[in-house]
């Protein structure tokens, strides 16, 4: 269960090689946290992800989990739930794509399709079925700014992000006053180590940090993997329904979205 100040002492990572995601464990474990659950393909970024947790004092474990196998999610992720309540589940597995790639290979868009928003759906209900049934708990899901407005650069990806995003609020709707609490984040582009990076995308795609491809825009208002950890536990605290990272995003994407659409095509994003 939380603590009298409403921090997560049990979490559950789907995508637990996710730079998102370890920092938000990392921080949610200073902060009390002690059982965390990582999902993912095994392999060796996600044994040594656990192994840093581990070090941090938490009780780590380790189930596998792959986005692109929704008939093993059911079976898999309700056994975490068999071993004891989850006070947050945080959704922060995904891949980028290649725009240029996936224009070319409709199956490549179909892949990024399939695992950002397919597996995202699945997973999402599934873990809202097991926090619904223990009464209470919230569920965080990592969204991005490339699902505000579909772009030339990245389409694919911010298509597949803006039904995930859709589908959160959907979800948010449905559980209220269900003792569930359901939270979009929106981060800009997220610049992570570049070991972290790897590690986190890897075979696995589960990376969630940033957009497929970055222009002035987004690098103005680039973010961290700490900075949405922070973030993410700030809403948390704040039982936020959305959050925006770094916030200044909230009103630069209102004007973004209401921009005419011969206007929109001529920046340079």
């Amino acid at each position: 269960m939380k603590d009298a100040f409403g921090a997560p002492q049990s979490l559950l990572v789907l995508g637990g090689t996710s730079a998102i995601g370890l920092a938000t464990a990392r921080r949610l474990i200073a902060r009390r946290a002690r059982t965390v659950w990582l999902a993912g393909r095994p392999s060796p970024a996600l044994a040594e992800a656990a192994d840093s947790l581990r070090a941090l004092g938490a009780d780590v474990r380790v189930v596998p989990f792959d986005a692109l196998d929704p008939e093993s999610h059911a079976e898999r992720l309700g056994k975490v739930f068999t071993e004891g309540d989850i006070d947050l589940v945080l959704l922060a597995f995904g891949v980028p794509g290649d725009q240029a790639r996936d224009e070319s290979d409709p199956l490549a868009a179909v892949r990024v399709a399939q695992t950002n928003y397919t597996g995202a759906v699945s997973a999402g209900l599934v873990c809202a079925q097991a926090l619904q049934a223990q009464g209470h708990g919230s569920l965080v899901v990592l969204s991005s700014v490339a699902g505000e407005r579909a772009r030339r650069a990245d389409f694919v990806y911010g298509s597949s992000k803006a039904g995930l995003d859709a589908f959160t609020q959907g979800l948010g709707d449905a559980l209220y006053g269900t003792g569930v609490h359901v939270m979009v984040v929106r981060p800009g582009s997220v610049h992570a180590r570049a070991s972290a990076r790897t590690k986190a995308s890897g075979s696995e795609g589960t990376a969630s940090e940033g957009t497929a491809s970055e222009g002035p825009v987004e690098a103005a208002l680039a973010t961290t993997p700490e900075a949405v950890a922070t973030a993410i536990e700030l809403g948390l605290r704040r039982r936020s329904e959305t959050v925006w990272v770094p916030g200044a995003l909230r009103v630069v994407m209102t004007a973004v979205r209401h921009m005419p659409r011969p206007l929109f095509r001529r920046l340079p994003m």
